[in-house]
């Protein structure tokens, strides 16, 4: 019996949080982690992992005071907390924009705050061109993403897979803004227009098999940054078969041959895109 196809809901996507704050809500450096614990240490709780574009792309770390649930009590009680937060009201009163004044009235808080719950998919806003691929990856609420990420709350492995494909590569190289040469992934213009497919149950346990194929490949590597690992020059042939493999998959949802070239899957992209925006989808599944 033929299998029956259907859509997968898609998920919603977000910019991370927004700060704001000249800088003083950030700690660039593990030595400056280790040093500002040690002349504050009640401040140590309010201290989590910041990951930006950058960040995500070369493993670098940084960290930012999220204060979301501190009691104005504790804020008082840490000297060398206040003294940022005071920086930061400065900074934000000084602002020509009234929205950014506004936020002098908290600002122990970043401008904007977008933090999912559980675990996220991460996509960098800014990568380069000389990646075939844009490095996404998983990440979870401990970690705050800064607003240089899209984030997909709740986004699975099918999504993840989907989104690693040469097949939405070919969507972000002809619909993506551009930095200077480096791809601009956007919300909007790229996420929201992209033409899913519609699958079987067993197409979608395929994808979701071989995205964490590219998972696992990374995870034998868990010394080198994204960068690295992407880079055509030195990634690694297990992450290379992984992806290889994980294409397939999804060329053969949209019903693509396993070699089909760039330049015959983007007509079909965008046939898709009318035929979407032209009726009401049928049949959507979580």
């Amino acid at each position: 019996m033929e299998e029956e196809k259907y859509f997968v809901r898609v998920l919603p996507m977000a910019s991370g949080s927004m700060a704001a704050d000249g800088g003083y809500l950030f700690i660039n450096s593990r030595e400056e982690y280790e040093d500002f614990i040690k002349r504050e240490p009640k401040a140590k709780k309010f201290i989590k992992r910041f990951i930006g574009g950058d960040e995500f792309i070369n493993n670098i770390e940084r960290w930012c005071l999220w204060l979301v649930d501190a009691k104005p009590q504790e804020l008082h009680d840490m000297k060398h907390v206040m003294e940022r937060v005071e920086a930061v009201k400065k900074f934000r009163l000084e602002s020509k924009r009234e929205a950014t004044k506004k936020r002098a009235e908290t600002p122990w808080l970043f401008a904007e705050i977008r933090q999912p719950t559980g675990t996220y998919i991460a996509i960098p806003k800014t990568s380069s061109e000389n990646r075939y691929y844009i490095p996404m990856g998983y990440l979870d609420d401990s970690v705050i993403p800064g607003d240089a990420l899209r984030i997909i709350p709740g986004g699975g492995l099918y999504q993840f897979g989907i989104l690693m494909s040469r097949v939405h590569m070919a969507w972000v190289r002809a619909v993506a803004g551009r930095l200077k040469s480096d791809y601009r992934y956007s919300n909007t213009v790229v996420y929201n227009n992209f033409p899913w497919p519609f699958v079987t149950d067993s197409e979608r346990a395929r994808i979701s098999s071989t995205a964490q194929k590219i998972l696992d490949a990374r995870a034998l590597y868990p010394e080198s940054s994204l960068a690295s690992l992407y880079n055509d020059s030195t990634m690694p042939p297990e992450l290379r078969k992984a992806h290889r493999e994980n294409d397939i998959a999804v060329c053969e949802a949209y019903c693509f041959d396993k070699n089909v070239p760039e330049e015959d899957i983007l007509p079909r992209l965008f046939w898709l895109y009318e035929a979407y925006t032209d009726c009401v989808l049928s049949d959507v599944r979580d």
